[in-house]
């Protein structure tokens, strides 16, 4: 089976020369990661031919409509993936970020502990329908520091609290809008809505 989505797109990550897009069923209010595993069997990234809507790249907070399988492969850990069939992607209007507070969690830790990254051996011994490899946190303090990697490329890592208390250390900042602000010299100030994956 399949149907038409409307998803608030909430993520569009760099992931192996492609992208993760990830965001929210309207109709649901659940996460939903449009996963490619016909031509990407290994990791369901979304190629460019498929995720452009109008010639773009999917931007945050755009209402993105497009038709997905009732499932999808969950490569073993993830329970958001939905199989994409392949259609143009059409893009409906945008949300507004006081919109999404409603979506924000008030779980007791950022994706099940208290590190930078769950490891998936974590997840598949959690129920399928209780796993979380994506949320969306309400942070008033957000902190970025620029790295050099081993192989000498820069990275951006960041440290966010949420308005619960949460607090997650050393993330891997991987949204190229994000990233290109940041290179250009944004500061970081007020409170955000951020996307862990």
């Amino acid at each position: 089976m399949s149907s038409v989505k409307r998803i608030i797109c909430l993520a569009n990550s760099k992931k192996e020369g492609e992208r993760c897009i990830a965001g929210i069923d309207i109709d649901t209010g659940k996460w939903v990661r449009p996963a490619c595993d016909s031509r990407y069997p290994s990791d369901g990234r979304v190629p460019e031919d498929i995720r452009l809507v109008d010639g773009r790249e999917p931007e945050l907070l755009d209402i993105l409509e497009m038709s997905l399988a009732d499932t999808g492969n969950d490569f073993g850990f993830e329970c958001e993936n939905l199989s994409i069939i392949p259609n143009k992607w059409k893009c409906l209007g945008k949300a507004r970020p006081h919109e999404l507070i409603k979506y924000c969690s008030n779980y007791h830790q950022i994706l099940h502990n208290y590190g930078k990254y769950v490891n998936p051996s974590y997840l598949k011994n959690i129920p399928f329908e209780e796993r979380r490899t994506l949320q969306l946190v309400e942070v008033n303090k957000f902190d970025v520091e620029q790295k050099m990697t081993s192989k000498g490329v820069i990275e951006w890592r960041g440290t966010i609290q949420s308005i619960n208390g949460q607090k997650l250390t050393g993330a891997k900042i991987t949204d190229l809008i994000f990233i290109h602000k940041l290179n250009e010299g944004y500061q970081i100030a007020g409170q955000y809505l951020v996307t862990v994956s």
